[in-house]
Order: C-alpha cells, then structure tokens, then sequence
C-alpha cells in the first residue's frame, strides 16, 4: 500500500492547526478529520490506516492513544503537540504513538514522516497477510454490508439472506447477520429459525458487549452454520433502542466476525441512519419499473439531506429481473449514478417455494442444482471474494 492510497484520521480540535494540516495533507489520499470528543464514534467506522493525533486541549493524547490502540491495534499513530514536553514524549511513545511532531517548528518533516508511515503499513499488511492467509480480513476489523431500498416488496430481506448464506457456504469466513427490522423481523422465515432469543437479549449488557454476549444470542442455520442474530419482532422493545445501541451493536459484532450483513428496514429513523453510517457498503436494492427509480431518487435526496456519505460505498442491487420488466438494466444505468454491482433473475415459483418451506435458497457449497435466483446470488458473492 502507498501513502496516496492509506486511509487517514486526523484528530484535531483548534481550527487553525486543521486548516495547517488540511494544506500540508493535500498530497495524500483519503483523509478524514474528527475532534477528540468524536473519536470514539469515528474511529472503527472509519478503520483508518494511520492516526494524527494533535495534543487535545484537555491533554487527553495519551488516553486517546490507548484507545485507538485497543480500538484498531494495526492502526499508525502520530502524536502533534505545540508544546515541547519530554515526559510528555517519553508517555505517547510508550502508549503506542510512533512519531512525536512540534508544531509548527517540525511540520516541515511531516512529509517525511509520512513516508514512514506508508513503509510501517506495507510491513504490518505483509505479517497480517502471513498471519490470516485465507482469510480476507483481520480479525477486529470486519466488512459491515447493509442491504436497504426505500421501497417495500423489492426482495430486500430474501436478498441479505440469501448473500449471508452464500458468503458462509464459499468461504472460510466468519458470517453474521443482523436483522434490524425490529418491529417484524423476517430473517427467520426465510431460514426457518424459532427462537425467543433476539438481539434485545443485549441491551443490558451495552456498555460490556463482547464477541460472547453476541454469541449467546445467535441462532446458527443448520446448512451453512451461518450465524444470525434476530429481531425482537416487537414494536415496544424496539421504541426502547437507542442510537447508542445500535452503534455498539455493529462495532462490537465487527470486531468478532470477518462481515455482518445487515437487513433494514425500508422507513428511516435513528437507528436505520446510524446502521447505514457504520455501514462500509450499502446495497442499495431495486426493481426494474418506475416506482423503484422514483423511490431511490427520493432516497439519494434524504441521504444527501441526511449527510450520509455514499461516494464508493453505495452500490445497486436489481432484483427480479425479466424480460418483462417496463425498464431495461441498461436504462438504469443512464438514469442512476450508483454502480450497479449485481442483477438478480426473477424465478417467483421456485423462490415461492423455498420460502414456504423455509429453506435457505441454498444450502451447501458447490451445490449443483441451484436455482436461477440461487445462482445469480452465489456468482455475486464469488465476484467480491476474488
């Protein structure tokens, strides 16, 4: 990895110093700034490659240090101060920082350090690569991937579930799904689960939610192990979530698992919003008619409106696709700016019947006789593991 392609956080609460690094930074590629007070919510959206971190006004650098430490233990971290403090270099260091800058005497050689920082990340991929070979993600850092579509009826929730099961079934990956349609729930009749465990189960355990509290309230499908955690199902449980929660939820099923597919409900609220931000791909899903382009525009204006960022993270999904549709997936393509990243056949009898059964649209890997919704999902699936 080069620096131009390294993911970079600054932390920086004065505004003149953000608008210094800001202008020393333009060379480089993604660089995000947050405050310190906003870091905690930031950092594992963000997974950043490197961390700037500027001396806090309350002097909180070394805690924040230790954070990102437990937090991203791969992340790059440089401590900036504009007071020169030996006991305070000797504490950052020893937290975890490996560069201490002076401002402004020493911004000069922040260009230098950052060349540093590219050679530190290409080693650190080179053992993690070594040490996971096979797996496509550190453990502590999974892929989150959000299915939504502001319309109902577009295939949404079979869709997040057929994709889960197939991603466990053609890889060594380890798979959660979430099903944040809290009021209905839907996840469990597709794959035929019963339970009264739901992911409600964890809200006392907010503040100390961990990878065993995530477990105890999974439920496994029978074929492919395929972790799911389900929906409380109630409308008065789901009243008493919070943002908080939902953020918690995501971060701490993320540092457990390689991806979480979350299903979404289609009316935005709190939780959905904070559900897409902590998302690193949405799949947005869509049929071919009119209502269906109509509603996305609708939804491109409220997540413009919203400020939820969908530049290289958004991604359109066609479902139930025909040759009778009113549009073409060509059509979409001059009408719409996402990327459209998979088409979906329509095979409404051979879909219909699985459901009613309860079973998984597949169940083992290399199956062979997989039907045509089935097989347009597993080659979806195959194209993002290679």
């Amino acid at each position: 990895m080069s620096i131009d392609t390294a993911k970079i956080l600054v932390v920086v609460d004065y505004d003149s110093v953000k608008d210094l690094l800001r202008e020393t930074l333009v060379p480089y590629g993604d660089v995000q700034f947050t405050t310190s007070p906003e870091v905690k919510l930031e950092i594992d959206r963000i997974g950043p490659d490197a961390v700037l971190l500027v001396q806090p006004e309350d002097g909180s650098g070394v805690e924040l240090i230790q954070y990102i430490q437990n937090e991203l233990p791969q992340s790059i971290i440089i401590f900036l101060t504009e007071k020169q403090d030996f006991a305070l270099l000797r504490d950052v260091v020893s937290a975890g920082a490996v560069e201490y800058i002076l401002l402004p005497d020493e911004l000069n050689l922040l260009n230098d350090r950052m060349e540093k920082i590219a050679e530190l990340i290409h080693q650190r991929e080179r053992k993690l690569d070594a040490a996971v070979a096979g797996q496509p993600f550190a453990r502590g850092r999974g892929k989150v991937y959000s299915f939504y579509s502001g319309k109902g009826g577009s295939g949404r929730t079979l869709l997040s579930t057929a994709y889960a099961q197939a991603l466990k079934l053609e890889s060594a990956n380890r798979v959660l799904l979430i099903d944040l349609n809290l009021q209905f729930g839907g996840v469990e009749t597709f794959l035929s689960l019963d339970t009264n465990r739901s992911l409600a189960d964890l809200m006392p355990v907010l503040h100390e939610m961990n990878e065993n509290h995530i477990r105890n309230v999974t439920q496994r499908e029978i074929h492919s192990k395929l972790e799911v955690m389900l929906s409380p199902r109630d409308a008065e449980t789901a009243e008493q979530m919070t943002e908080e929660f939902i953020s918690r939820l995501i971060r701490a099923s993320r540092r457990s698992y390689d991806y979480v597919m979350i299903d979404l409900p289609t009316h935005m609220d709190e939780l959905t919003y904070t559900a897409l931000e902590e998302s690193d791909l949405i799949y947005y899903v869509m049929n071919l008619d009119t209502p269906s382009v109509q509603s996305y525009r609708q939804v491109e204006n409220l997540f413009k409106q919203l400020g939820i960022d969908t530049a290289g993270r958004l991604e359109i999904v066609v479902n139930m696709v025909s040759k009778h549709n009113e549009l073409k997936v060509a059509d979409l393509k001059g009408l719409l700016p996402a990327p459209i990243t998979a088409e979906i056949c329509l095979d409404q009898a051979g879909v219909q019947a699985a459901v009613n059964q309860g079973v998984p649209l597949q169940k083992t890997a290399n199956e062979k006789k997989l039907g045509p919704v089935a097989k347009d999902i597993r080659n979806w699936v195959r194209s993002k593991l290679t």
